[in-house]
Order: structure tokens, then sequence, then C-alpha cells
């Protein structure tokens, strides 16, 4: 079952991280934030990935072009026509990544239907965003798809709340303060979709403008194909600096629940 993850955003909203990379090349800790994403699934099992690419693709590329050499301590003979040994490989991958380019002003609707080709004859496959990591486990996500039948399953989380919760008795004595607490209010889509081959008919091929979020999910959950899975572990996006130091606190700190492997 293949793996799409949507990798072509501008990012906005993250500005003054690094501009000169993509969103989804952001490190958290050592590495670039998709690879947190690709390795949960990885560490399920899901090994086949399709990357739709966009704003400052080429970055991408080269990541994963030049990826033993990033994570390997390497010695270079100048003398035997520069002939490359990699000494220590920190980290040996057995994954199948492909770098799809569909365009750096597509919307997320259109970047899946660009890839379409590349699900092949799959029946299923799974989709998610390139900024986000989450803790969910994938094979229960799976199971839970498989078993209502519908076209797709949307994982529905609870954000965390961007102020500190005051929990007071009728005094106003606080009784109990959480920094950064789940939002007790409704869920959210945390992406980690899960898609039958037939979400792509509700995908129009001859536009570059449609996102995923409005008409084609609208028109899925009018007809009654979709289908929310609720998590209640953590997940956390990158939207904002913010986002992108708290992440790499969680993984200084040994406290990044999604690092499984």
């Amino acid at each position: 079952m293949k793996v799409v993850i949507l990798c072509g955003g501008k990012g906005t909203r993250i500005r003054g991280v690094d501009d000169s990379l993509p969103k989804p090349m952001i490190p958290v800790g050592k590495y670039p934030i998709v690879w947190h994403i690709m390795r949960s699934y990885a560490h399920y099992g899901f090994k086949d990935f399709v990357l739709c690419l966009g704003y400052k693709g080429n970055v991408i590329k080269d990541f994963f072009l030049n990826y033993r050499a990033q994570v390997s301590d390497l010695t270079i003979d100048f003398a035997d026509d520069r002939k490359i040994t990699y000494d220590k490989v920190h980290e040996e991958l057995d994954w199948r990544v492909t770098l799809a380019e569909t365009g750096e002003d597509t919307l997320t609707g259109s970047r899946v239907k660009k890839i379409q080709d590349y699900i092949g004859d799959d029946e299923t496959f799974m989709l998610t965003y390139g900024d986000g990591v989450c803790d969910i486990d994938i094979n229960e996500l799976i199971a839970f798809h498989k078993g209502h039948g519908k076209l797709l399953t949307v994982s529905g989380v609870r954000p965390p709340g961007r102020f500190g919760e005051l929990d007071h008795d009728e005094t106003g004595q606080i009784v109990e303060f959480n920094e950064k607490p789940q939002a007790t209010g409704g869920r959210i889509s945390g992406g980690f979709f899960v898609c039958q081959r037939e979400v792509l008919d509700y995908l129009d091929a001859e536009r570059d403008d449609e996102t995923l979020e409005t008409e084609p999910m609208r028109n899925l959950a009018k007809d009654g194909q979709m289908m929310m899975y609720s998590h209640n572990g953590f997940w956390q996006c990158m939207d904002t600096y913010r986002d992108y130091a708290l992440l790499n606190d969680l993984v200084d700190d040994g406290k990044a629940s999604w690092v499984k492997w």
C-alpha cells in the first residue's frame, strides 16, 4: 500500500526558521519533518512513498538523492578517481520513494490527482500532509478503514491548546494548571487519511486549483463516503516557529511520542 505525502506548499506562516527550505524539509532534531512522518509509516511496514513536490521541490530531491552521504561518515579518495567509501552508515533505509513534480502553485486536491498513475492498481492508499507528526497506530487506522467499507477515512485529532488552561474551584483557587492541554472541544482533521482509489474520481484532472479539503471532501461526506478515526494521542503540525520549537524540544528531551523506531 502506497503512502502519498503532500510536500508542495510554501509554508508562508513559518518564515524565519530557514527560508531556503520548503516546510517538509525543516529539521526536527537531525532530520526533516517529512523524514519523521515517513519513519512513522515505515515503522508499521509501509515503505512505498509518493511525495507530491512543488515549492522548492529540488531541495527534497537533493536530500533523497544524496541521502546516504548526508547520514554517513565517508572517505573520498582523490587519488582513485574520487572513489567514495561510506565508513559509518547511521541510517540505512529500505524505502521506495517516488518524487513527483506536481507544480509550484498547485493545490492539494490537484496534487493528489496528478500522482494518480503512481498509485498503480492499488485499491487502497494512504495520504497525509508533509508537516505534521502523530503517534497514531497505522495498523489500527487501516483496520478501522477496512471495517466500515467507505471510500475515505480521516483521522480526527484534538489539537493542543495555545494557552495555559486553568482548572479552578468556586472560590477561584487553582486546582490544576496545564501548560498546553489538548483542546476539549471538537476534533479537526489531522491528515493521516486512508483512501480507496475511487476517491480519485472526486478530483478534477483539468484543474490545478482544487483543494482536497473543500469540494472533494464535502462531496464525499454528502455521499456518505467519509468516516472519522478518532485519535486521542499526540498530534502536532508545524505551522509556526512556536510549533517548530516545541517539536524540537520534545525530540531533545526524549519526549517525542511519535518516535517509535
